[in-house]
């Protein structure tokens, strides 16, 4: 059986992130080997720079840490890690938690918006979530305006679920400390992101993954065309959840977005009516996203939240896989399933370089199954 603490070790390695993460489980099939391996795989990947392990000390004073506040760690694999978010393809290997760890398993539904929401919107998604509650979960992210007015909502005639983009023990917006510390006491917090780690833009899409994949559904209230919640419904609809939008005023800025949900085939929604009749039980049956939506491949809704053991690829697609593959990455986020359709390449060779080119520093795995080239790389 993997050891917590080396679990937490290889997740908080530079380098390994979610896919980084299954990648190096399917090749060598422990975590201790997975750990052992790391140096050789960034020299491999042209990296020059020392690699530096997380160590031993640091994973055990996170985890003691976290005990301290009264939460836990919920390792991807483990039987209480929420099915729907294990069965996205880039879940969280690991989520702080603070609160009721049973919730995440719970039928939820995601409710986001915007930050400078209207009174309007506010009082909507307050509502909307109140309705939800005694039926569902509400999912939503902390932020000012629909997250803060969907949680507040969901606590009056149920429970709720808050999904935070920096460390645990960050309230973020700081003046939410006592509404995060009241979600804790009474449904439950989570955060991807180590102890410590102060919200940064960077981390916000990742802290929407983990709403989406929480969620059977993703409800969309005051969204601007250019907007973090256009970002999770994206996100949400890759994963296969069923998406839902609040109508606004064609001249409010804020509602542009959303309104355009609903055009390319979002469910309206005025009432927690719309959207209890449209929620699928399941995200691989009924009622998955429509078309057009976003584009995006549509091969298949579930990856195993922990893969079998992939055979090696053979010296010679190896040296090829890394001549090949590299070029196909740029600065702009390519999805992996446009490189192996352009590579002629086995699935385990494409894995084995982009795992090597991820450890080595030389790019960087996003949201959605998706790499692309860091500017500065070791």
């Amino acid at each position: 059986m993997n050891d917590p603490v080396d679990r937490l070790r290889l997740i908080r390695t530079e380098g390994v992130g979610p896919l980084t993460y299954r990648r190096l489980l399917a090749r060598f099939g422990s975590i201790a080997e997975a750990i052992a391996a790391l140096p050789d795989l960034a020299r491999a990947g042209g990296r020059t720079a020392p690699f530096k392990l997380s160590g031993r000390a640091d994973a055990e004073r996170e985890m003691k840490q976290l005990q301290k506040l009264g939460g836990k760690f919920c390792f991807l694999g483990d039987a209480e890690y929420p099915e729907f978010l294990a069965n996205t393809a880039d879940a969280p290997p690991a989520l702080a938690v603070l609160g009721d760890v049973k919730l995440l398993s719970a039928r939820s539904v995601g409710v986001v918006g915007a930050r400078n929401a209207s009174i309007n919107g506010m009082r909507m998604a307050e509502q909307l979530a109140e309705d939800l509650a005694p039926n569902l979960v509400v999912v939503s992210g902390l932020a000012r305006g629909i997250d803060a007015s969907a949680h507040k909502g969901a606590m009056r005639t149920g429970r709720t679920i808050a999904a935070i983009a920096g460390g645990i023990d960050i309230p973020y917006p700081p003046e939410h400390d006592k509404l995060q510390a009241e979600i804790a006491e009474n449904g439950a917090v989570v955060a991807e992101a180590p102890l410590g780690t102060a919200p940064l833009a960077r981390h916000f899409p990742r802290r929407n993954r983990v709403i989406a994949g929480l969620s059977l559904g993703l409800v969309v209230i005051e969204a601007a065309v250019r907007s973090g919640s256009l970002i999770t419904a994206r996100l949400a609809n890759e994963a296969g959840r069923e998406l839902f939008a609040v109508p606004g005023s064609p001249l409010d800025p804020r509602c542009r977005g959303s309104n355009d949900l609903l055009r390319q085939g979002a469910n309206l929604t005025e009432t927690a009516a719309d959207v209890l009749a449209n929620l699928p039980d399941h995200p691989a049956r009924q009622g998955l996203a429509r078309d057009p939506m976003f584009l995006h491949d549509k091969s298949g809704f579930a990856e195993p939240s922990i893969p079998s053991r992939e055979p090696d690829a053979g010296t010679a697609e190896l040296a090829k896989a890394r001549h090949l593959v590299p070029s196909l990455i740029g600065v702009a986020p390519v999805a992996v399933d446009w490189i192996a359709r352009h590579c002629q390449l086995s699935t385990a060779a494409i894995q084995a370089v982009l795992l090597e080119l991820e450890l080595a520093g030389r790019v960087e795995t996003l949201p959605g199954n998706r790499v692309a080239l860091l500017a500065n790389p070791n």
